[in-house]
C-alpha cells in the first residue's frame, strides 16, 4: 500500500485512522483499554533500520526505501486513556497524519491493544468476582516469553494485586508476588521418603516466616500441620494447588484456627477464572492465584478491534461491507451519566461538533469527555501513568449499572451513539 500510494501521489493525504471494536467477545458487557502507554512508547522510537531495510530490499522500490529509511511519525494522536471502559464503536484511537506516515503503524497499534485490552478485560472482570481480594497474576508459563511481560502489566492496570513475572516488575514496577513449586518439597525428597518438614524450613529460613507454603504436594493435613509446626502460627500464608478448593478451603482454615495460625492466610491456584472465583466467595480464601485463563484465548477472547482509514483529506470514508461497516469522519467521545455517578450512554461524535442534543441532555446527565491528547506533531503532549490507568479502571467499573458487572451473557452495559453525520463540501 505505501509503495503504490509514493507512486500515484496519494501517500501524502491527510488521513485520519481509529482503533475500535465492532463488537465486545461473547457474552461481555465492556472492556478495558490497556496498551496506550506501551504504543505510544513504542511509536516515538519506530523506525526503519539498515538491517530492517535489507530486508525489504528484494520486494520494495528505490523511493519506498528512502522514505522508510526517513520514517519518523511526526502526526497527531487522540484516544481514551489508559484505564477506561469502552464499548462497541468506541474510537478508542485516533491516528492522524499523511496516509503514509499512519498505514504503517496499523499492526503495530493492533497487537498492542488487542493483547493488553484482552487481558485488562477479562482480569476486570476476576477482579469483580473477587470483591476486594488480592489476586496474583501467575499466567508466565502458558503464554509467550514477551506477552507474558505485558500480560503481567494488563492485569495490574485491571486491579491485580501484582505477578510472579520478574520481568514485569523490573520494567513496569508491578509488585512481585509469588510462593514455591511443588518441585522444591520434591527436592527434599531421601532415600527415607519425602521430607516436607526440611523443604518448609529451609524456606522460612531463607524467607522468613511471613513466607507462603505450599502444603499440597502429599496430603493437604499433614501438610497444614508440617508447616505451623516449622514456621509457627505467625505463618504468613499457605498456598492450595489441586483438589476442590472450596473444601477445602474450609477444612484448612478451621484446621490453622486450632493450630493458633488464625492470621495465617489461604492462597487458592489452579485453573481459576472469574467463574470459580464466584464460587468461592463464600469461602474462607484471602487471595487467588490466576494463570492460564488469563493469558490465553479461553479466558482472555480477542478484544477485536480494528485500525480503519475514516477519513481523507477532510473527507469522512466509511467501510460498507456486511458485518465490517464502519463510521467515517474523525471522532472524538463523551460518557453521559446520571447524578448518581451511573453511565447510561456513551456518544461518539465529529471532533470539535459536540452533539446538538448535548445541552438538553445536560440538565438531567453530566457529561465526561473521555478523548485525550496523546501526540501533537510528532511530539509527546502527556505520560500515561499505570498507577492513574488502575484507579480509572476501578472507577469504571463503580459506574456501570448493576448488571454491567453481571458475568452472564447480555448486552453491552451502555449503548454507544453515533451522532448525526456533518455535512461537507464534495
Amino acid at each position: 500500500m505505501l509503495a503504490a500510494a509514493l507512486r500515484d501521489g496519494t501517500a501524502q493525504r491527510r488521513a485520519s485512522f481509529e482503533v475500535f471494536a465492532r463488537r465486545l467477545p461473547e457474552g461481555r458487557r465492556y472492556g478495558v483499554v490497556a496498551g496506550t502507554a506501551r504504543f505510544l512508547e513504542v511509536v516515538e522510537e519506530f523506525v526503519f533500520d539498515d538491517d530492517a531495510l535489507r530486508s525489504l530490499e528484494d520486494f520494495l522500490d528505490p523511493v519506498t526505501l528512502r522514505y522508510l529509511r526517513d520514517y519518523r511519525f511526526r502526526g497527531d494522536i487522540d484516544g481514551y486513556a489508559e484505564g477506561e471502559l469502552y464499548f462497541p464503536g468506541s474510537p478508542v484511537l485516533s491516528v492522524h497524519g499523511t496516509f503514509a506516515e499512519c498505514v504503517v503503524l496499523e499492526t503495530l497499534a493492533l497487537s498492542i491493544f488487542n493483547h493488553d485490552s484482552a487481558i485488562a478485560s477479562a482480569a476486570a472482570r476476576m477482579v469483580s468476582a473477587a470483591e476486594g481480594r488480592p489476586i496474583i497474576e501467575m499466567g508466565s508459563r502458558r503464554t509467550h516469553e514477551y506477552a507474558a511481560v505485558t500480560a503481567a502489566r494488563a492485569a495490574y492496570l485491571a486491579g491485580f494485586a501484582g505477578t510472579s513475572n520478574l520481568e514485569a516488575q523490573r520494567r513496569y514496577g508491578v509488585p512481585a508476588l509469588g510462593t514455591s513449586a511443588h518441585a522444591f518439597t520434591l527436592l527434599h525428597t531421601t532415600s527415607n521418603g519425602p521430607d516436607e518438614r526440611a523443604a518448609f524450613r529451609a524456606q522460612v529460613d531463607a524467607l522468613g516466616v511471613d513466607t507462603t507454603l505450599l502444603v499440597d504436594t502429599y496430603d493437604i493435613t499433614a501438610g497444614v500441620a508440617n508447616a505451623v509446626e516449622v514456621a509457627g502460627p505467625q505463618l504468613g500464608a499457605v498456598r492450595i494447588d489441586s483438589g476442590d478448593l472450596g473444601v477445602l478451603a474450609r477444612q484448612v482454615r478451621e484446621q490453622l484456627d486450632g493450630l493458633g495460625a488464625t492470621d495465617t492466610r489461604i492462597v487458592v491456584s489452579g485453573d481459576l477464572d472469574e467463574f470459580a472465583i464466584a464460587a468461592l466467595r463464600a469461602e474462607p480464601v484471602d487471595i487467588y492465584g490466576v494463570g492460564t485463563s488469563l493469558v490465553t484465548g479461553s479466558g482472555a477472547p480477542t478484544a477485536g478491534m480494528v485500525y480503519k482509514l475514516v477519513e481523507v483529506d477532510g473527507i469522512p470514508v466509511e467501510k460498507r461491507s456486511t458485518h465490517k461497516q464502519s463510521h467515517g469522519g474523525r471522532k472524538a467521545a463523551m460518557r453521559l451519566a446520571r447524578a448518581s455517578g451511573t453511565v447510561v450512554e456513551e456518544v461518539a461524535y465529529f471532533a470539535g461538533e459536540p452533539p446538538a442534543d448535548l445541552a438538553s441532555l445536560s440538565a438531567a446527565l453530566s457529561s465526561r469527555q473521555l478523548t485525550t491528547e496523546f501526540v501533537r506533531a510528532g511530539e509527546p503532549v502527556g505520560t500515561p501513568d499505570l498507577a492513574a490507568g488502575r484507579e480509572r479502571v476501578a472507577a469504571g467499573l463503580k459506574s456501570l449499572p448493576w448488571d454491567g458487572l453481571a458475568l452472564s451473557r447480555g448486552e453491552p452495559a451502555i449503548p454507544t451513539r453515533m451522532a448525526a453525520p456533518r455535512t461537507y463540501d464534495r
